[in-house]
């Protein structure tokens, strides 16, 4: 019999993906979203959204419309969550409330409608900066970027002594290290699951995203990943605006990989814990806001290097991987070429709406930038 999935805050980019994978597969998908206009715009219902996946509009933290959206079902994705490091350092309560309560009251309600299986998507912005070894390739414990640093440039992070750092793939072992409020919820959200899982006898799995990008991406929503925002400008005739000198490394994994991992999470006896789910691989983020450019045809090409920085971000992280192949035998592959290729295709169709600029300005009114 197939088994009955639903995911919460499914219908953002990647639950529209993973809904399709879990169909194709032969499972029945509900979607429970609040399409917040932030993201979605004015729809009642996303046109990428497969037609086969049962919707059901509704808050997480409200209860009612969450023991709803579990009656019959079998497992659950746990997506649905507020979105944005900048936008989480003012918009707190918001925050706090959809991650943090949100997934309190998902657990209540399970509690009386338990499941086989519940997968909870988690963030690499939990570990702040990645992993780093020093000049002898010893691990090294990282000071954090004090303001006083980024003020005056210096952006990669230094040893105990100020001596410099080369940044490597970042593991589980890592501990949490959290520069954002947005990063506090989303270990809120993790370690709520997992104690959940584990009191109750539930198979739990937290996969910590890294920076996630592909087709259906919220273009218009000036919080949402990276690549999507580099797009929003492109399109509108603007180079992307990259904070401090570009030269920050992060970990690009394509949608495709993301939904992989979560549908191996769903059938997988063996994965227990926090997992990375990344590339592999790392790339500077004004390289890649060049490379979606060309790809593109786009001028101009080279992005805008502000030199200010924001509180809140870090300098380098990418995925250590390993954890996740021996659990669930994920290995990525979609290579980045293919997977921004895949992406300008998609935009080519896209109008989007940017508003780099007055999220910048909102940040700038709090102090948050220099």
């Amino acid at each position: 019999m197939p088994a009955s999935t639903l995911i919460t805050g499914g219908a953002g980019f990647i639950g529209a993906h993973l809904s399709r994978r879990l169909l194709e597969a032969g499972d029945r998908v509900r979607v429970l979203d609040a399409l917040l206009p932030q993201v979605h715009g004015a729809t009642v219902r996303p046109a990428y959204l497969a037609p086969d996946a049962e919707l059901q509009v509704g808050d997480v933290r409200d209860r009612e419309a969450v023991e709803r959206a579990l009656i019959g079902i079998d497992r659950v994705v746990h997506l649905a969550a507020r979105v944005g490091v900048g936008q989480s350092m003012y918009e707190i309560a918001q925050y706090a409330s959809v991650n943090a309560v949100g997934t309190a009251v998902l657990l209540e309600a399970l509690m009386a409608r338990p499941v086989e299986r519940l997968v909870v998507a988690s963030s690499m912005s939990i570990y702040g900066e990645g992993d780093y070894v020093d000049g002898a390739g010893r691990p090294a414990p990282v000071a954090s970027r004090t303001r006083e640093q980024l003020a005056a440039g210096c952006w990669d992070p230094l040893g105990p002594r100020g001596d410099p750092l080369l940044p490597v793939p970042t593991s589980e072992a890592r501990p949490a290290s959290l520069s954002s409020v947005y990063a506090l919820t989303k270990l809120d959200q993790e370690r709520l699951c997992l104690l959940f899982g584990s009191a109750y006898d539930v198979p739990t799995v937290a996969l910590r995203f890294f920076n996630v990008y592909g087709p259906y991406q919220a273009l218009s929503n000036p919080y949402t990943g990276v690549l999507a925002i580099f797009a929003a400008r492109l399109l509108n005739g603007r180079a992307p605006v990259v904070f401090e000198d570009g030269a920050q490394r992060r970990d690009f994994v394509s949608v495709h990989d993301v939904t992989r991992a979560c549908e191996l999470a769903l059938a997988s006896d063996r994965a227990e814990g926090a997992l990375n789910v990344g590339s592999g691989q790392s790339a500077s983020v004004a390289e890649v806001a060049a490379r979606l450019a060309t790809l593109l045809d786009r001028d101009p090409v080279d992005p805008e290097l502000t030199g200010h920085y924001r509180v809140g971000d870090v300098r380098h992280c990418f995925a250590d991987v390993t954890r996740a192949e021996q659990q669930l035998g994920y290995r990525p592959q979609v290579d980045l070429d293919v997977g921004l290729a895949e992406l300008a295709e998609w935009l080519q169709g896209q109008v989007a709406c940017d508003h780099t600029e007055r999220a910048a300005a909102e940040l700038a009114s709090r102090g948050l930038t220099a």
